[in-house]
């Protein structure tokens, strides 16, 4: 009896004293997040830096390579409740809500800070009120990872999209791969990543596009003569939180975890930015001519073809016209 009075009292005073102390008896609200990327990414470094910033309020879980959720299926676990926060590919946004394939078509950014000046701009509101309203999921910024550019085998200087033609240029499989190859004047082959390198010793193809990141981990520099700063795409992800997540923050809370948001990506940039420059100094030094082609008549070429083709049926009117003037 002595024993079971005991425990009841004890049970009571838990009781009392988590009603006195709510902080105490609640964790803070855990915020799942999942890429792809790997822990050595410069995107990496940031989610901890977020994770620092906002952990008074939150505790954000990190789960990276892949390990929680596979590449594609992050955005559907965001939309069902499975997930808190993700790094998403606009393609992956653009598959369910068409509009969105404009932002994924070449020369639309010219560069990282143009990109970020888009979604801080009201074209670029629009686009994240179809996300958070259609998709269930607010964006916090996009998460530039460089921007690709031409590789090739060959000396010849390239200048135009004139000068492209009949260069075979390794794409990734699928259309929009493919269509993009075109939009920049080469003919596109789509070729397996894992192949890359021996094609371009080989011969089988002339070049290869690349953030230049990804030419120095494949070591494609070693089989190449030149890299072209084309720019044509600047890569970017998206960092997302799922709606229901974000409407359960106070307003004051949704401040301060943007704002936190916008010091972590702004680092992730300037990072990326740093190490861009670096690889074009390394690549010079290992003997690759690095140059800057025309931009204007690249950039003039696939807008053009863009527009003409059927991927544009889906785009706001004039919305290409609107992100050109930012």
């Amino acid at each position: 009896m002595t024993i079971s009075l005991s425990r009841r009292a004890l049970l009571v005073g838990g009781i009392l004293l988590a009603a006195a102390f709510p902080a105490l008896a609640q964790d803070k609200p855990a915020l799942r997040f999942s890429a792809v990327f790997s822990e050595q990414d410069i995107r990496a470094e940031m989610m901890k830096l977020l994770a620092s910033q906002v952990a008074d309020d939150f505790t954000i879980e990190t789960y990276l390579g892949g390990n929680l959720f596979k590449q594609g299926t992050e955005l559907v676990a965001l939309q069902r409740g499975n997930l808190e926060m993700g790094n998403i590919a606009p393609q992956d946004i653009s598959n369910q809500i068409p509009a969105w394939s404009v932002l994924t078509s070449a020369y639309l950014f010219r560069d990282a800070a143009h990109l970020r000046t888009f979604f801080d701009s009201d074209v670029g509101g629009e686009f994240k009120k179809m996300a958070e309203e259609q998709l269930g999921i607010h964006i916090l910024g996009p998460t530039y990872f460089g921007a690709r550019q031409v590789g090739l085998i060959n000396d010849k200087k390239i200048t135009t999209p004139a000068d492209m033609a009949g260069i075979k240029l390794r794409m990734p499989g699928g259309d929009a791969w493919q269509f993009l190859g075109t939009a920049i004047g080469a003919n596109p082959t789509p070729m397996a990543y894992a192949e890359v390198y021996t094609g371009l010793q080989t011969g089988a193809i002339d070049g290869q596009d690349n953030p230049l990141p990804n030419v120095e981990n494949m070591k494609f520099y070693e089989v190449m003569k030149q890299v072209v700063l084309t720019s044509h795409l600047v890569g970017f992800d998206l960092l997302v939180i799922n709606k229901a997540s974000w409407d359960a923050m106070s307003p004051e809370q949704q401040a301060s975890f943007q704002e936190a948001a916008n010091v972590a990506i702004d680092f992730s940039q300037n990072e990326h930015l740093k190490r861009e420059a670096e690889l074009m100094e390394r690549f010079k030094s290992a003997g690759l001519n690095v140059y800057e082609p025309d931009l204007a008549a690249f950039r003039a070429y696939a807008q053009q073809k863009y527009l003409e083709s059927d991927l544009a049926k889906d785009w706001p009117e004039g919305v290409v016209d609107r992100i050109n003037a930012l």
